[in-house]
């Protein structure tokens, strides 16, 4: 018989079978980015779902955009695939190819190595919420078409640096 909704472990580990998402702690650090960059993620907050539960190939994250936040730089990966599923609210799913108003239900995803750059924007009045998932490729990297970025994926860290080389 199911126990009442919540944290439940199993006897012979420390990690949880299963929790409320929106009860894990949120990200400490709002970006990894460097300054000018980071600061630009003001607004957004991340739960790491995926840590919780040790999962190590992909990510997933319950991520939250308040009013006027964006989700990323816009950029593209390499060698990592990306997807989002929106949960609440309207983002604008910024892209190479135009914008995109998408609503609760609606998902996309992102190939890696297509080289089409994307970001959500929250345009609205109401928080947005949404799913997103990514696996951990190694030798993964990134560009910024719209920022003087690139990042790169070394020994589990992301390496961020000037588009001349420069390191920030």
């Amino acid at each position: 018989m199911p126990t009442t909704p919540g944290v439940s472990t199993l006897s012979n580990t420390a990690r949880p079978v299963a929790v409320l998402a929106t009860d894990m702690a949120p990200r400490t650090v709002a970006s990894n980015y460097p300054e000018p960059f980071a600061s630009r993620m003001n607004g957004r907050t991340k739960r790491a779902l995926g840590a919780v539960f040790g999962l190590g190939n992909f990510g997933v994250n319950l991520t939250e955009l308040a009013p006027g936040a964006v989700s990323s730089l816009r950029h593209a990966h390499t060698a990592q695939d990306e997807f989002i599923y929106v949960l609440r609210g309207h983002p604008v799913l910024r892209t190479d190819v135009g914008e995109t108003l998408l609503a609760p239900g609606m998902c996309a995803g992102f190939q890696a190595g297509s080289g089409n750059a994307h970001q959500l924007v929250n345009p609205g009045n109401e928080p947005v919420v949404y799913l997103e998932i990514g696996d951990r490729s190694p030798g993964d990297t990134v560009s910024y078409p719209d920022d003087d970025l690139v990042a790169v994926l070394s020994e589990g860290r992301w390496l961020f640096a000037h588009k001349d080389g420069r390191p920030y």
